[in-house]
């Protein structure tokens, strides 16, 4: 998975450990100030560009939970300083590298909460999809990272759709949304060899209606012919076989549809007033 940028401007009396400081916050992006340690660091007065300093000198060598301690550090030490508005991003970046998602999520929401019209604001709705994203589990378990991660990247999408960002959260919402149609088409399919058709068909319908663009379409429209076959309810059958055939000529799903067809002496027919026109239409 590829990192984001966030850029970290200069200060003046910064010195050149914070411009180096800089540099690396351009290769990074981050989120909020919640720390992966057990505690905190032991209370000891400094000045702040020197406690930012020593967080990216850990940051530098991949350190990154001696890291958040750091960043956290800034912000309870300086809570008003710009840098503890940049700690917040680092210290959340962090948290996502060490896998501590809940973290990188948390801060990435307080960034946006406090700072609700900063320029990075983007790269906060970024970091929160890609930590959702990262936890997406197989289309066997509960999908509900990835409804998170899908909701996050959209939202993205829509109040940022010219940042940098917006190109790979649209591209991971595709993603997400085949993983969610693979999720429905496991679960028909185990109705469908249960012979529970009515609930099979459910399930294939989700994927017509709602996941129409994704990889599992033609599969849907050919279960959706054996289903309905099987149910006797032939017109929806020939509709799901000729809407497959005329989208998707040379699938082999396409193949089985009619071969499933031909059997009962019936060809690919379109019934206009089908369900499945009316949702095919209405989204093409």
């Amino acid at each position: 998975m590829s990192e984001a940028r966030l850029p970290i401007h200069r200060h003046p009396a910064v010195s050149f450990r914070a411009v180096l400081a800089g540099f690396f916050a351009l290769a990074i992006a981050g989120l909020a100030g919640c720390s992966s340690g057990d505690d905190e660091l032991p209370y000891e007065e400094r000045p702040v560009e020197q406690i930012y300093n020593k967080a990216m000198d850990h940051m530098a060598a991949r350190e990154y939970i001696p890291a958040t301690k750091e960043f956290d550090e800034v912000e309870r030490q300086h809570p008003y300083s710009e840098w503890a508005r940049r700690a917040m991003l680092m210290g959340a970046y962090a948290n996502y590298k060490v896998n501590q998602y809940d973290g990188a999520i948390l801060g990435a929401q307080r960034f946006i909460s406090l700072h609700p019209s900063n320029k990075d604001v983007p790269y906060a709705y970024y970091l929160i999809g890609l930590s959702y994203y990262e936890q997406i589990s197989d289309v066997g378990r509960d999908q509900k990272m990835t409804e998170n991660a899908l909701n996050s990247f959209y939202e993205l999408t829509r109040r940022f759709p010219t940042s940098e960002y917006a190109r790979d959260a649209q591209l991971k919402i595709d993603l997400t949304l085949d993983h969610l149609a693979g999720k429905e088409m496991e679960i028909g399919r185990y109705y469908l060899n249960r012979h529970d058709y009515i609930a099979a068909i459910n399930r294939f319908r989700v994927v017509i209606e709602k996941y129409q663009t994704t990889t599992h379409t033609p599969e849907a429209l050919e279960r959706l012919t054996e289903a309905y076959l099987s149910l006797g309810i032939k017109t929806e059958a020939q509709t799901a076989a000729a809407i497959l055939g005329y989208n998707f000529p040379g699938s082999v799903w396409y193949e089985d549809s009619y071969a499933l067809l031909a059997d009962q002496g019936l060809e690919p027919q379109e019934n206009k007033d089908s369900w499945i026109s009316r949702t095919w239409n209405t989204v093409f």
